[in-house]
């Protein structure tokens, strides 16, 4: 159990540093007793997940301060980004139609993708057309 503990105790820093905090030390039940291979198990999937999780640039990086969007974010949403309005056709974060989603570059649901996805498209559509988009809250 020991080398076995220490494999896990390296695989659980790596999680760590990929900012994936399991709720508990799964390498424990809560009867106390080791479960090494299911935690590790866990653990790979986790860390597997956060590293197919794709990176995207920063709204500063189109010319777009992330305190604009946020105040946007605010009044469209409620800064929700998984809000969808009563119709359904208004959606995430910025409530983008799925027409414009895709004008920048989005694909499926908005209010399914995740949130620095959203601010990235959000910022790109902001570098285009202005607040223009948010007649409302822009």
């Amino acid at each position: 159990v020991g080398i076995a503990r220490l494999g896990y105790t390296k695989l659980y820093e790596q999680a760590d540093r990929l900012g994936i905090a399991p709720k508990r030390d799964l390498a424990r039940t809560e009867a106390g007793k080791v479960r090494l291979a299911d935690g590790s198990a866990e653990l790979r999937k986790e860390i597997a997940a956060e590293r197919r999780k794709p990176d995207y640039a920063t709204p500063e990086s189109v010319g777009i301060d992330q305190s604009t969007l946020d105040a946007i974010a605010a009044c469209e949403s409620g800064g929700d980004p998984t809000a969808v309005d009563a119709s359904g056709t208004y959606r995430g974060k910025y409530q983008f139609d799925l027409q414009t989603w895709a004008s920048v570059g989005g694909s499926g649901d908005p209010a399914a993708a995740p949130e620095a996805e959203q601010d990235y498209r959000a910022a790109l559509l902001m570098s285009r057309s202005g607040s223009s988009p948010w007649p409302v809250c822009g």
